[in-house]
């Protein structure tokens, strides 16, 4: 009989459950491990416990130990680096020595200087060692003061241990209160700031400016300042500023670049020879020769303007390449107004005195000279000396300013009031010569006039004028208030002409007089900038009409007069011949009598100094008296015998000796400094209307 196939289903459920024994049976096994595992674990924990129960005081231990530990080095490491600066500063004095003996055996001046960089160098880093030193020894101490207290006071050391603390504590007080004191203040670093300071004013005085006395006159821009000192040497002295004052020094500092610098600038200016800066109050200025006082301000003007564009623009330069580095920039400039505040005293002090000396006439064009200067300096004077540093020197250069513009207007305005009160006028006149105040007032005001000081003349009008009305009034253009000022002085001269001619009792003379004196006016101004600012219509009315009304009513006065006695008598049948022959003869008698009168007067008193109005004269009196007497001669030759009287050929040329070149050396002088050209006075008008246009 054949077997059964097994059912798939039954072997199926066999292995199944066959897997399910064989899985109970780890099962069980697993949880036999386990117990035994859980009862290993409570034994490691009771061992653990028992372990952390004797480990606890050891932990402890080394708690407290670590922290000991960290105690003490937080007070032996401010030591042991205060112990290393202490190695580096003796380590730098060394050097120093050393740097000092190199620097002493160096003669050229470029490789001194550099050995003098290495030097400063040096003393930075002691000056740095020292500090650090200073800095760091009084928290070192406390530090290290605190850990032996509390070593000794909870004897969590041994008492060895304690014991060398304490002796490093001791030893480093006694370096701290003998040592630290020794090396600032008594040590190398003391010395070497001397030996710096001795090289400071060695370096100093060797910076010298260029010979400025051949700079005199107009000096190029391009020259006017110039660099004092290489860049190494300036980079030297910096370096010496810089340290002195880290060490204290700063006054010292101070005090050397000041006096070395104010004794160089003031040598430089001395090559100048300013003398005459000793001489400055006013009165002693107004017991200077005139000629000595025009040399010493025309020197003051180009020796202030040098003084400021050049030594003390450069001394400005240095001061701010040397001291700009301390105190934030601050204080060099007041270094700088320190060496410039004694110089421009002496420079100022002229100035002052010649404003407030005596107010002369001819000192209006020194004052001038000396104002526009000023004006021109301003704004680089300004500059030069800006900020608060600066401000009294500015103050007073403003103050001199004002002076020169108030002295400048007084002495003109005092001059027109000299010329209304000048005694002359009560004087009577002694010949008709123009008088000495008035060419000396013509050449005056044609010299102000010129184009170098009508600008200025005219500036102090308007400033003057500003100051009294104030700023916020209209002052008048510069040429109208110049044009003022002059026609006030005109008028002036034009009162005092007068006053003399209206107290002259010779009327000939007056007219002869006022006929050469605003005849000399007109011609001197014409052609001159006087003439261009007052113009020319105004000239002709003031001056030149009636200098030809003078001429006119000299020639009537003088001339007229002799020929009306040579007019003819009328003819009368009853008058016989002996008679008329008689006056005729009377009228010749008295008509040569009068011409020998004037001859004589024309000889002594009336002099006509122009030579072209002297031609003109000459013809129109030739022209009235000789024709006059000739038709006289030949209109009576019956009644006279001709023979015995002056031919008019005679009379011609006795009138043409009047009228030669006789005039005064003085006036000779004057016609050759003059300009006159040929004037227009034929037929002397007898009115204004007729000679307004020739």
């Amino acid at each position: 009989m054949e077997p059964k196939e097994e059912d798939p289903t039954l072997t199926k459920l066999q292995l199944a459950c066959s897997d399910l024994k064989k899985l109970l049976h780890s099962s069980a096994s697993m949880e036999a491990s386990l117990e035994k595992m859980d009862k290993n674990f409570d034994t490691l924990q009771e061992t653990l416990s028992t372990a952390s129960r004797r480990v606890c005081p050891l932990q402890s231990l080394a708690i407290a130990a670590k922290a000991l530990d960290t105690r003490i080095n937080r007070a032996v490491s401010p030591a042991l680096a205060l112990l290393e600066n202490f190695k580096l500063a003796e380590s730098l004095q060394h050097k120093l020595l050393q740097l000092a003996s190199e620097l002493s055996s160096k003669d050229a001046p470029k490789k001194r200087l550099k050995a003098l960089v290495k030097y400063v160098d040096c003393v930075d880093k002691l000056n740095a060692a020292i500090n650090s030193i200073s800095l760091e020894c009084e928290p070192a101490i406390q530090k290290l003061q605190e850990v032996v207290e509390f070593l000794s006071r909870t004897r969590a050391t041994d008492q060895y241990r304690t014991h060398r603390l304490r002796e490093t504590l001791i030893t480093l007080k006694a370096l701290y209160e003998t040592e630290v004191d020794a090396m600032r203040f008594d040590g190398l670093l003391d010395e070497a700031l001397l030996n710096l300071q001795d090289e400071y004013e060695r370096i100093l005085q060797q910076l010298r400016h260029r010979n400025i006395a051949e700079l005199q006159g107009d000096v190029p821009a391009e020259m006017m300042a110039s660099d004092l000192g290489t860049e190494l040497e300036v980079e030297v002295l910096r370096r010496i500023s810089e340290t002195l004052a880290a060490n204290d020094c700063l006054d010292i500092c101070i005090d050397i670049f000041v006096k070395v610098r104010y004794r160089r600038a003031a040598k430089a200016l001395m090559r100048l020879n300013p003398d005459y800066l000793r001489t400055y109050t006013p009165e002693e200025i107004d017991n200077m020769e005139w000629e000595n006082l025009e040399t010493a301000t025309a020197l003051w003007i180009q020796h202030f303007e040098l003084a400021v564009k050049t030594v003390l623009v450069s001394e400005k330069k240095l001061c701010k390449q040397v001291l700009s580095g301390i105190m934030e920039g601050l204080i060099w400039t007041e270094c700088f107004v320190k060496i410039a505040d004694k110089i421009m005293a002496v420079f100022f002090r002229f100035g002052e005195g010649v404003a407030r000396s005596s107010k002369e006439p001819q000192k209006l064009f020194k004052l001038l000279d000396m104002f526009d200067s000023l004006e021109k300096l301003k704004t680089q004077f300004s500059e030069i000396f800006e900020g608060e540093a600066g401000a009294d020197i500015c103050l007073r250069f403003r103050e001199l300013t004002k002076l020169l513009v108030h002295s400048s207007s007084k002495v003109f305005w005092e001059f027109g009031l000299q010329i209304e009160g000048n005694q002359d006028g009560f004087q009577p006149l002694q010949d008709s010569s123009v008088p000495k105040l008035v060419r000396y007032t013509i050449n005056y005001l044609k010299y102000l006039t010129t184009e170098s000081y009508s600008a200025p003349m005219a500036k102090v009008l308007r400033t003057e004028q500003i100051w009294k009305a104030g700023v916020l009034s209209q002052p008048e253009t510069d040429e109208n208030l110049l044009k003022d000022a002059i026609s006030s002085v005109m008028e002036a001269i034009q009162r005092n002409v007068e006053l003399k001619k209206s107290r002259c009792r010779d009327k000939i003379l007056s007219h002869v007089f006022a006929m050469n004196t605003y005849w000399y006016i007109y011609m001197r101004s014409r052609n001159s900038e006087l003439g261009k600012l007052l113009g020319e219509q105004w000239m002709k009315k003031k001056y030149k009409i009636i200098a030809e009304e003078s001429a006119y009513m000299y020639q009537k006065q003088a001339w007229g007069t002799l020929v009306n006695l040579l007019e003819k008598e009328e003819s009368n049948r009853q008058t016989n011949k002996e008679s008329m022959g008689a006056v005729i003869r009377g009228k010749m008698e008295a008509f040569l009598e009068g011409f020998d009168e004037i001859s004589k007067r024309h000889r002594t008193s009336y002099t006509i100094p122009d030579a072209d109005l002297r031609i003109q004269l000459r013809e129109a009196s030739v022209k009235l008296v000789v024709t006059a007497y000739t038709e006289f001669l030949t209109s009576y030759s019956y009644l006279l015998q001709p023979k015995s009287y002056l031919p008019p050929d005679s009379i011609q040329s006795m009138l043409g000796q009047l009228f030669n070149d006789r005039v005064p050396t003085r006036l000779s002088k004057d016609r050759m400094a003059g300009d006159y050209s040929a004037g227009e006075i034929k037929d002397f008008p007898r009115s204004r209307s007729n000679a307004s246009d020739q």
